[in-house]
């Protein structure tokens, strides 16, 4: 199985631990970026983390808790019981330097995104305010986006994170492109992580992640709670026909700031779509 797949380490507690060092391997041997963890928890488990140099976007992906961050009580957050419910999330910004703690007050899945701070930015809630259910694309190609913290928001140092709702038998991240070179305005180089949902939840979807040289090509299948490292190349995703597919997007990398470049072969889908 590819490195780049991650499975969830069990059905509660902290079942992703993933930050950069234990993110690299054959496949993603310079990943230096990107941190994502999540927790699965029951009514009244309470767990905590110190962010230490990096900042983070707590992203409350189903159910309630009280949460507070850098000495501050944010009270009672969340009330999407269901992904796939697709109302906007309640997330918290924690900046670097500091450390937050969060009580379950009913089944809970927290998602733990990470970058290095970069200062600036004080904890704050992201949402659900501010955040609006958006449709892209079009056809077989159309999904609805959770735009949670991207570059409009100025809301943190590092961190790019948004939600994105596939239906059935859709692709996503489509037509394939990538953004693994550091050459901004045209393309910047931003390492990104994939949390997969699945509805109903013993379905599957399919994620290619390949670079147009050929060093890089696998096909993965990931699974309900499943994270997918993409390091570099393109990654479009497919839902298959019956399931529906939840995916949070987490990016880093020097800058903040998302371009992008269309694989070459496939652009013509892209421009075809935007000039209709």
């Amino acid at each position: 199985m590819s490195d780049l797949l991650r499975k969830p380490t069990g059905q509660s507690g902290k079942v992703h631990d993933i930050t950069p060092a234990s993110a690299r391997g054959p496949e993603s041997p310079d990943w230096g970026y990107v941190g994502f963890g999540l927790y699965r928890l029951a009514p009244g488990e309470t767990v905590g983390e110190a962010t230490g140099d990096m900042e983070a976007i707590l992203v409350i992906v189903e159910g309630k808790a009280r949460l507070t961050a850098a000495g501050q009580d944010f009270g009672d957050m969340g009330d999407r019981m269901d992904v796939f419910e697709k109302t906007p999330p309640h997330c918290l910004y924690v900046p670097s330097g500091s450390d937050w703690q969060a009580t379950a007050t009913t089944d809970l899945t927290l998602a733990v995104c990470t970058a290095p701070g970069k200062g600036g930015h004080t904890a704050q809630r992201l949402g659900p305010e501010g955040i609006t259910l958006t449709p892209r694309g079009q056809g077989a190609n159309l999904r609805h986006i959770n735009n949670i913290a991207m570059e409009d928001r100025d809301v943190a140092g590092s961190l790019l994170v948004t939600e994105v709702f596939t239906p059935q038998g859709n692709w996503s991240s489509y037509p394939p492109h990538r953004h693994d070179e550091d050459d901004y305005p045209h393309m910047t180089y931003l390492e990104e992580t994939y949390y997969h949902r699945l509805n109903p939840a013993q379905g599957y979807g399919h994620q290619r992640v390949f670079t147009e040289d050929g060093s890089l090509d696998v096909a993965l299948s990931p699974e309900n709670h499943d994270v997918v490292l993409v390091p570099k190349g393109h990654h479009p995703c497919a839902a298959p026909y019956g399931y529906e597919l939840y995916y949070l997007n987490v990016m880093a990398g020097p800058r903040r700031n998302w371009r992008f470049k269309n694989h070459p072969d496939h652009d013509w889908i892209y421009q075809r779509d935007n000039a209709s």
